[in-house]
């Protein structure tokens, strides 16, 4: 295992502790508004504080990119990209569907990747070069080979309401194509699951980086392509996202066009 991935395990679970301890008193947890529709609580808060100490322990000069303390640290060649919990809405309402998402880039590049969904206790890893893992056994993106035999996973554009009727108008297009679609709420989860095969693939408009740069990793060494909608590979700063396996990626990015 990769130094760093050890590292981010142990963050990740240290996080888990602190979110599924909440969830024993809800009524107690305090949620603000960050913008349209984008929650955050203290207990986010919490997690990312647990993250940064348990990888500081270690590593006090690396740098983080965390999604509510903003950039910090020192400038070094790695950092650290940080979402305390996707899903936060899904957190906040009581639906057991959210993830702690790590990620170590080095140099510019994701070494390691985590998603780790506390409540089913399923722990998603990769390491560049290594594969990709669920509770360190193996995990493949799917076979499947024709749009009609997919099940996609999606996510609506909540934060940019002015990318939803471009995003209406893809659904339109893709979803008379495939078997089915699911919306769940937690973009890290959605492409953990690509990664197990769970879903054939996933799209969304209008992620930021700390929701995906983990679950890219983790689909990458399982097997997948990731790009933005219009196919190019160049997704960190997009507004969009596509994640499948490589025999259907093609037939996705084709039916949307």
């Amino acid at each position: 295992m990769h130094p760093l991935q050890t590292i981010a395990v142990r963050a990740a679970r240290a996080a888990g502790d602190t979110i599924m301890r909440a969830t024993e008193n809800m009524d107690k947890v305090k949620a603000d508004v960050k913008g349209r529709n984008d929650f955050v609580t203290d207990i986010d808060r919490r997690a990312e504080e647990r993250i940064i100490e348990a990888i500081q322990k270690t590593h006090p000069n690396h740098s983080f990119f965390a999604e509510e303390s903003g950039h910090t640290g020192t400038d070094s060649d790695v950092e650290w990209i940080i979402d305390p919990i996707d899903g936060t809405t899904n957190f906040v309402r009581g639906i057991p569907h959210f993830a702690v998402s790590i990620a170590a880039q080095v140099k510019g590049k994701i070494e390691v990747g985590v998603v780790y969904d506390p409540v089913r206790e399923e722990l998603f890893t990769a390491s560049r070069g290594s594969g990709a893992q669920l509770n360190g056994k193996r995990i493949r993106v799917s076979q499947a080979t024709n749009l009609e035999q997919t099940l996609l996973a999606t996510g609506f554009p909540f934060r940019s309401m002015e990318q939803f009727e471009q995003y209406q108008a893809l659904f339109a297009k893709l979803y008379p194509q495939v078997s089915d679609m699911r919306r769940a709420g937690s973009a890290a989860l959605d492409l953990a699951y690509v990664a197990a095969g769970r879903f054939d693939g996933f799209w969304e408009f209008g992620l930021k980086w700390w929701d995906i740069a983990a679950g890219s990793l983790i689909v990458t060494e399982a097997g997948g392509m990731l790009s933005d909608l219009q196919g190019n590979p160049n997704f960190k700063n997009a507004a969009s996202l596509l994640a499948a396996n490589p025999k259907i990626f093609k037939s996705i990015l084709a039916a949307i066009r």
